[in-house]
């Protein structure tokens, strides 16, 4: 099995974040399904409202959980796909969050 990285939240943050608040970890790739394609990622976003998504509390979005991969945008190149619309070698935009790979829905 494939192996990537991703940046885990690892606690709340009191004020600034800091390295304590994020883990870095290594997980199995899963397998792209029916309609889904696998993503090498090429860029990450980094944005003012993550930092609301780290608070657990009442927003406009989910907070990310304790343990989640943090929430952002990314430019990916298409790996491996099972859609009819992407094929290896795409670029493409999606909310695969701060992982070195993804495997993202093909809408």
């Amino acid at each position: 099995m494939t192996k990537y990285h991703h940046v885990a939240l690892a606690s709340r943050p009191a004020g600034w974040p800091t390295l304590d608040n994020f883990r870095y970890e290594e997980k199995d790739l899963p397998e792209a399904g029916p309609g889904q394609v696998t993503l090498r990622t090429i860029w990450l976003s980094l944005d003012p409202y993550m930092r609301g998504r780290m608070n657990d509390a009442k927003s406009y979005a989910d907070p990310v959980p304790i343990g989640g991969t943090m929430e952002g945008g990314a430019v990916g190149e298409v790996i491996a796909s099972n859609s009819e619309n992407f094929a290896a070698g795409d670029i493409v935009v999606a909310r695969s969050g701060w992982a070195s790979h993804g495997v993202v829905d093909e809408t």
